[in-house]
């Protein structure tokens, strides 16, 4: 029984998962915050081009 014990309290893989868990989920909310900054990123530019292509064709339709 001691024997037991002591296998379970040297054993350190249960704190590696954690571990590994941990830097999984810090890698996830980065990635995560930098896919939001480029998808505002690109609905800026997008939105840019519409209204670009707006204002033009409400200049050429007055003709």
């Amino acid at each position: 029984m001691q024997n037991l014990v002591n296998r379970f309290i040297k054993d350190e893989s249960g704190a590696t998962a954690i571990e590994y868990g941990l830097i999984a989920a810090l890698i996830a909310v980065a990635l995560i915050g930098g896919a939001t900054q480029l998808g505002d990123s690109i609905n800026d530019k997008f939105s840019g081009v519409a209204d670009e292509l707006d204002g033009a064709s409400n200049d050429n339709s007055g003709g």
